[in-house]
């Protein structure tokens, strides 16, 4: 991916943990994916200057007073949806990858969920929903595709998720989309999907 000079440091949480609500209405294929294995997204704020409406991971900069990325993805899924952070177990780090558009190089935390506690949108200036997916219904081939950026007579396709919340219908994609892609297919999850079915921007796009 491509980088800048001087990129300013983040870190997101990657929570995953047993669902709290309705199971995957399919099993995975995949054996050690459960039908009430989840993770926890959430779809920013259409006003936000910087990936508005998009859904992401809870997180954002690594602050000065953050011992490390991992404490800083808890401090920001803390305020972000208001989880405990004491109930979740930091698994490790995967290496840091540079979103250049925004200029930050970001962390990915993985984490499980050990003692799950409620989640809601704390600010609504920063987040439109925050919601718990079912990793089975990411992983169904009928949820998968990708999206197409045009601009400039150039084009940028990447994978995407069809997610739904009880907020309506998201279109996960970028980064995000792209962490979990990358995240399944490295731990053999991934079920054959069409790569040329094409989601939908979101209409701000």
């Amino acid at each position: 991916m491509p980088t800048t000079a001087d990129p300013r440091a983040a870190a997101v949480l990657m929570l995953f943990g047993v669902l709290d609500r309705v199971p995957a209405d399919r099993p995975a294929a995949a054996g050690a994916v459960h039908r009430d294995l989840d993770v926890l997204l959430l779809a920013r704020a259409s006003t936000l200057r910087s990936h508005p409406g998009e859904v992401a991971f809870p997180g954002g900069r690594i602050d000065p007073g953050d011992a490390d990325a991992s404490a800083a993805a808890l401090r920001e899924a803390r305020e972000e949806t208001g989880l405990d952070p004491s109930g979740v177990e930091v698994l490790g780090t995967l290496p840091a990858v540079p979103l250049a558009h925004s200029n930050h190089l970001v962390r990915p935390v993985l984490g499980w969920w050990r003692d799950p506690t409620p989640v809601r949108v704390v600010d609504q200036r920063e987040s439109a929903a925050v919601f718990r997916t079912p990793v089975a219904e990411l992983l169904d081939p009928a949820n998968r595709g990708v999206t197409v950026l045009r601009r400039g007579g150039q084009e940028w396709r990447g994978p995407a998720f069809t997610v739904r919340s009880d907020q309506g219908v998201h279109t996960l994609w970028g980064f995000t989309a792209m962490l979990l892609d990358a995240l399944f297919d490295r731990l053999g999850w991934t079920e054959p999907w069409d790569a040329v079915h094409e989601l939908p921007l979101p209409s701000e796009r």
